[in-house]
């Protein structure tokens, strides 16, 4: 699964471990996400995110 950093602090969201402390369980893909979620680390947006290269 795709995994991408946010382009404000560099956070990596890696979908094998989801963002289980904001309810986002393991194996969820980016694009499911729900659209209000933020960066855990500096509470960036979705749209602050890119797809890792």
């Amino acid at each position: 699964m795709q995994k991408y950093i946010c382009t404000v602090c560099g956070y990596e969201y890696n979908p094998e471990e989801g963002d289980p402390d904001d309810n986002v369980e393991p194996g969820t893909p980016f694009e499911n996400i729900p659209e209000d979620w933020v960066c855990p680390v500096c509470g960036a947006d979705k749209s602050q995110f890119e797809a890792e290269e």
